[in-house]
């Protein structure tokens, strides 16, 4: 009886893991296994047991669905001795795992692996598993990067079956392939993306007539390529989202697709869908198509040579002497689109991002913010504005839709930040919940356009970069939803993600909705389709969003902490961007954060004022807090901790300053 249990577990493992297999409620397992009426309490038994070990899990409308595999797995280092051994994981709130000697499968003594659970942990006991992969020496390059991926569970390699399917799909396109599409081969279009760009599945055209702009934002016509529920699909769906870290891109889509007949390369027909609009003298959009079309992108240009021409460089100019006059044009239409979504209150955060230059090893040489441009801002500008188009229309149309969700802030968060800004002599208002009057605020309630007012205020302050992330922390996450709530940070009432679906699931998830009502195959069956596939997909896409977030942002203080092992002793100014009560966290010119100990501060006993975001001297009342400008010498680098720590350099005014603050 026990064997055929577990021959029953086995088989709705095997099951789950079929890349065809739709999550099922146990009802519906119960007829695909044939489980007989008097044997459906031993299935429940069964998925039980198997939801207690970590193998399945259940979606919120009950459905049973595999594990991840980072529920099983840890990444570490393997320790051995004579005749066992340890993985020491990476994450530290993880027991060292016990692996016997039979069970090490090649692991070496230091050598980074991927060790997978084998039993439960006992009490008194280490948790037994064996290695499932060696991914190579501590210090070997693209060993740190591997780390972080196997350890989210990232998926990197794509199965046999999906790369076979993706050469089968990745024909030329034919004239016939174009019937039915608008022909727009002869616009003048242009994608604009990073130099090192490779997946370019968004174009730009635009014309100008009596004084109305005709903006075409086209993308790729993934889903021609990637039909619902193939081995192409299940993978993607799986992925949610390209990965882009220091040393690599992990794509949604093998690169047949993404960097192939899906990317809008320059001088090759492409499949598309295009949004098309019209826009007035005062960033208006008005009229507008949603259809099916074909492009042939003529120039394909970086941010850099945009910026030149919108500069004025004369090389730049004549280079590119068809381009440039509606480039200047998009330059134009971008200014109104972006003066017009102000006005209503929409937040831009723009402080810099990390720029990670590495050398053929691996090895950063360098580290720098990357600043946004007019010709970055251009490219945003217009995917906004083609992304709330299409959720609007859609929206409208009361259709089953994916849609991008930004909640309004939580009101506690909101009177603290108000508090907290405050002390910096900025004002941000709030609702305080007094009257009933029609529009009046409740406690805490904020409208976008008063955190954009203030973003106005500091921008260009020495506390701009750590106010505006302070103000960010305090939003709430945007996240993916079948319903339409709005987009709080874009001041906007229906918004979508529209523009790539090369590398996001949820573009490419409502690309198949547009398609089939531009076909006219969107009846009563495809609607209950939907309604029942896209709260999962939602979940599912937001949650591989945060696993994508997490995954670069662990890799980026990898990456800067192994740079800075090599200025060890440099001295540099650094402004505090947090205050906790183990210390001083303090952001450097190039984006680098390094961390000040508390109990290197020796000059006196310092107690962390929460209220205050502040460590202040218990004797000499010397106050350390957010935003100021401190000088420091880098202490420490740990390139697999992804630390760094600073050392506070005195000057001589910190002891004028403490001076006073003692005899006051």
């Amino acid at each position: 009886m026990d064997e055929l249990f577990e021959k029953r577990k086995k088989l709705i493992c095997e099951l789950t893991e079929d890349p065809r297999y739709v999550p099922m409620k146990e009802k519906e397992l119960a007829v695909m296994l044939q489980v007989k009426p008097e044997d459906r309490g031993e299935l429940t038994r069964a998925l039980s047991e198997l939801l207690e070990q970590g193998k399945l899990e259940q979606t919120r409308r009950g459905r049973y669905v595999r594990a991840s595999r980072q529920v099983l797995r840890a990444v570490g280092v393997y320790q051995s001795s004579e005749n066992y051994g340890f993985v020491v994981p990476d994450n530290r709130k993880l027991p060292d795992i016990f692996i016997p000697r039979e069970k090490r499968n090649g692991a070496y003594h230091g050598a980074k692996v991927v060790a997978e659970y084998t039993e439960s942990r006992e009490a008194g006991r280490s948790p037994e598993g064996e290695v499932a992969e060696v991914l190579g020496r501590l210090d070997e390059p693209g060993v740190d990067m591997l780390s972080v991926v196997r350890a989210l569970g990232i998926p990197e390699r794509f199965p046999e079956k999906v790369l076979r399917q993706a050469e089968r799909v990745s024909r030329p396109v034919s004239e016939a392939d174009c019937a039915g599409r608008r022909d727009l081969r002869e616009l003048l279009t242009v994608t604009i993306d990073g130099e090192d760009a490779r997946d370019l599945d968004d174009a730009v055209s635009l014309t100008e007539e009596n004084g109305v702009w005709k903006l075409g934002v086209h993308i790729a016509d993934v889903a021609n390529y990637v039909q619902e529920n193939s081995a192409l699909d299940w993978e993607a769906k799986e992925r949610g989202t390209s990965v882009y870290l220091a040393d690599r891109v992990i794509p949604m889509l093998p690169r047949e697709l993404s960097n192939g007949i899906c990317s809008l390369n320059a001088g090759e027909d492409r499949l598309t869908l295009s949004c098309l609009m019209e826009i007035d003298e005062k960033g208006n959009i008005g009229n507008y198509e949603i259809l099916e079309s074909v492009i042939r992108v003529k120039r394909r240009m970086s941010y850099v040579q945009v910026q030149q021409i919108l500069d004025g460089e004369e090389q730049a100019l004549r280079e590119y002497r068809e381009e440039a006059p509606m480039l200047r044009q998009m330059a134009q239409l971008s200014g109104l689109l972006r003066r017009r979504r102000c006005e209503r209150g929409a937040v831009d955060f723009d402080f810099p991002e990390s720029k990670i230059k590495l050398d053929g090893q691996g090895v950063p040489v360098s580290v720098e913010p990357y600043v946004r441009n007019a010709a970055t801002r251009l490219i945003e500008d217009f995917m906004l504005a083609a992304n709330e188009t299409v959720a609007q229309h859609f929206y409208w149309l009361e259709l089953p839709f994916l849609y991008r969700v930004h909640d309004v802030p939580d009101p506690d968060k909101m009177r603290q930040l108000s508090v907290f800004l405050h002390n910096f002599g900025y004002r941000l208002r709030v609702g305080q919940g007094r009257g009933k009057r029609a529009g009046a605020k409740t406690a805490g309630e904020v409208h976008p356009k008063e955190l954009q007012k203030l973003l106005d205020k500091i921008e260009g302050t020495p506390e701009e970069p750590m106010l505006a992330r302070l103000i960010l922390r305090s939003m709430r996450r945007a996240a993916y939803s079948p319903e339409c709530t709005g987009h709080f940070g874009l001041a906007a009432s229906c918004y979508c993600h529209f523009t790539s679906p090369i590398r996001r699931y949820p573009d490419l998830q409502i690309h198949r909705i547009i398609k089939e009502f531009l076909r006219g195959r969107l009846g009563n069956a495809r609607i209950a389709h939907y309604e029942e596939l896209l709260p999962g997909v939602a979940k599912h896409s937001s949650d591989t969003e945060r696993r994508a977030d997490e995954a670069e942002r662990t890799c980026e203080k990898l990456k800067k902490a192994q740079y800075m092992e090599r200025h060890i002793g440099e001295v540099s100014d650094a402004v505090i961007c947090s205050v906790t009560s183990w210390g001083l966290y303090a952001e450097l010119p190039n984006t680098v954060e390094g961390l000040i100990p508390v109990g290197s501060l020796t000059e006196d006993y310092f107690i962390y004022d929460e209220a205050r975001s502040a460590l202040i001297g218990e004797h000499t009342g010397r106050m350390y807090q957010l935003g100021e400008t401190v000088t420091v010498e880098v202490a420490a680098a740990d390139r697999y901790a992804g630390t760094v720590d600073f050392k506070l350099i005195r000057r001589p005014e910190d002891d004028e300053d403490s001076t006073e603050a003692g005899g006051e």
